[in-house]
């Protein structure tokens, strides 16, 4: 019996709730699998698992020695990384997925950047709108702004998602200016269809709150698509400001209720407990954490239109 393999394809089933997934992220057949689950369970005499056709879920015995499992996983992990850097630089493969709103822009600078620093270790990006357990898909990194609510991730604040109301030139002339949040109500409104709070949207403007529900004319997952409508004079859009902060400079859109604020949004990394003390993944969530710190370049361009700056924040 290896107790390593043993314990290893245990973390890998106690995380994705499959054997299936498991064998498949490990390279090795279900029936492999299952075999070092049962010499593990034979050799510590509990039942870790709790199985049915639907889902495989830990036993309430095995839950405490699932996080000394994960714990010890991670040191391993962290000592081969010591290790190779004695002997040469990190190095290894890093499997991301990223937002193509991030992804579609100054991610891909950030991206050379940290291939430089790090020559050795190789990337695999996927780039991809989707809410997803990074441990399911076999990804090292998830940069993603909504959580999934698995226990066994960490998520580490990267930077905030600023987003503004703006429309092109030529439709404000033709349908007039909103000067407030209700008047929004009046146009033909684009939205991003994957926000939580759906068509609930809450604006605040000193101690004014003023909560609408605001029906899309167009709704896609694609903040690209909204903002070349937007420019086109599609209508009027919400948009990260890390998308459209060129055309707001630029004058291509105009932006919408600057005195009123929206909820701020974090860019996350997201990414397996297992992988706490893997130097590939400390190495990259931490630059690109500093790379992005203080006010983002997209949004210190911003300081030069009329009415909207928006204002540093500091990275905990």
């Amino acid at each position: 019996m290896d107790r390593f393999l043993c314990i290893e394809a245990f973390v890998r089933v106690a995380e994705t709730q499959s054997f299936a997934t498991a064998a498949r992220q490990l390279g090795v057949t279900p029936s492999v699998i299952t075999s070092r689950i049962k010499q593990l369970e034979k050799h510590v005499q509990v039942a870790l698992f709790h199985r049915s056709t639907r889902k495989v879920a830990l036993s309430e015995t095995a839950k405490e020695f699932f996080e000394e499992c994960v714990a010890l996983l991670a040191q391993v992990d962290s000592l081969t990384d010591r290790m190779r850097q004695t002997q040469d630089t990190p190095m290894g493969s890093l499997c991301l997925q990223v937002l193509p709103g991030f992804a579609l822009g100054p991610f891909a600078r950030a991206l050379r950047e940290f291939s430089l620093e790090y020559p050795h270790i190789s990337l695999d990006v996927t780039v991809s709108d989707q809410t997803l357990n990074p441990i399911d898909e076999g990804y090292d990194v998830a940069l993603q702004i909504f959580p999934p609510g698995a226990e066994v991730l960490i998520e580490r604040r990267l930077f905030t998602v600023r987003r503004v109301f703006c429309a092109s030139p030529q439709y404000l002339k033709a349908r007039g200016v909103p000067m407030r949040p209700t008047e929004l109500l009046k146009h033909d409104i684009c939205l991003y269809s994957a926000y939580p709070t759906r068509n609930r949207w809450v604006f605040h403007r000193g101690d004014e709150e003023v909560s609408i529900e605001l029906p899309a004319r167009v709704q896609s997952n694609s903040v690209h698509l909204l903002r070349d409508l937007a420019r086109i004079g599609g209508g009027i859009t919400c948009l990260p400001t890390l998308v459209c902060s060129e055309d707001l400079v630029s004058g291509a859109l105009t932006p919408l209720l600057t005195d009123y604020e929206l909820p701020a949004l974090e860019l996350l990394a997201i990414y397996p407990v297992t992988h706490r003390g893997t130097v590939k993944v400390k190495l990259f969530v931490e630059f690109i954490r500093k790379r992005f710190s203080g006010l983002p370049e997209w949004d210190r361009a911003l300081q030069t239109v009329a009415g909207f700056a928006p204002k540093a924040e500091v990275n905990n």
